[in-house]
């Protein structure tokens, strides 16, 4: 079976949506399952049954107030970066509603729905393998993975909607009993879950650089430090997933495929911008293509060296 792995990375999910379309609609490829962490969850219920242009028109066209039902950044520029401070008003009602973060993120619960149908729901539940979303039940401190075939519409869109909630800036779920949130905590890249659902060859988007060459711009108050070390401990979780999935596939024989992004797009993936975003599903789709390129050349390269 071959799957398709999509990591969380907020805002840079428009790369992911670039390289998937590239692999979907010119390489021809066909997926039996989907898995996807955050980011990788909104994407992969569309992409599960083609709906590779209407994900695009979503990705391109997002803002601030598609996620945020309270917003707890205000987005600031400095040469050609972005970065953020915080919103004192709306934090400052959080803390009278005794909420324990910083923003809400009811937005996207409404757009999840809005976007994805129960007749696509319906459809995808029958035609497609699986279609896997990656939480964390912060209650056990364990990672917990949600079958589309599990649940009903409802359910599972709020579970792609936990996925999703990137505390302490977004919300935090309650669920049968337990508080979720972001699957990213714990399985960013959910490469051995794929393995151990029977995939054999396995393409995964991860969003961010294999290499970091550039030094990142620390906070300079709590807040927007705070933002910077949820990034780092982030990277920590995705190498070590990305490792242990190397080892999942090698011991099952699995092929694994990683795409990387070729630069570090963004310094907070919790900006939503329409211009950059659209930009950057072109930089995946070109990022992929130019990589089977690639690969073709080199392949024709040994085959003269054979010859």
């Amino acid at each position: 079976m071959r799957a398709l792995v999509i990591s969380g990375g907020g805002s840079k999910g428009a790369f992911a949506g670039g390289v998937a379309e590239y692999l979907m609609q010119v390489q021809k490829r066909k997926y039996d399952l989907f898995l996807g962490t955050s980011t990788g969850s909104l994407l992969i219920p569309h992409l599960s049954i083609n709906k590779i242009d209407k994900v695009h028109d979503i990705y391109t066209n997002v803002n601030q107030n598609t996620i945020f039902s309270l917003n707890p950044f205000i987005i600031k520029s400095k040469g050609d970066r972005e970065y953020v401070s915080i919103n004192y008003l709306n934090t400052l009602l959080q803390f009278i509603k005794r909420k324990r973060t910083f923003g809400e993120s009811k937005n996207l619960k409404k757009n999840i729905r809005k976007n994805f149908t129960r007749e696509e729901f319906e459809f995808a539940k029958k035609n497609v393998t699986d279609v896997v979303v990656t939480v964390s039940n912060l209650s056990k401190s364990c990672t917990e993975y949600k079958s589309i075939h599990d649940f009903s519409y409802e359910d599972f869109c709020e579970w792609i909607w936990i996925s999703c909630n990137y505390i302490p800036f977004m919300s935090i779920a309650k669920k049968s009993g337990y508080e979720y949130a972001d699957g990213g905590f714990g399985a960013i890249v959910p490469i051995r879950e794929a393995v151990k659902r029977g995939a054999t060859e396995i393409d995964a988007i991860i969003l961010e650089s294999e290499n970091l060459d550039r030094n990142k711009i620390l906070g300079k108050n709590p807040f927007s430090l705070m933002v910077n070390l949820f990034g780092y401990l982030l990277d920590q979780v995705e190498q070590h997933n990305v490792t242990a999935g190397k080892l999942a596939a090698k011991n099952k024989d699995a092929i694994l495929n990683l795409y990387y992004t070729p630069t570090e797009l963004t310094e907070n993936s919790l900006v939503f911008n329409k211009k950059l975003m659209t930009e950057w599903w072109q930089q995946g789709f070109d990022y992929a293509r130019e990589k089977f390129e690639q690969k073709d050349l080199n392949r024709i390269r040994d085959l003269d060296m054979m010859g």
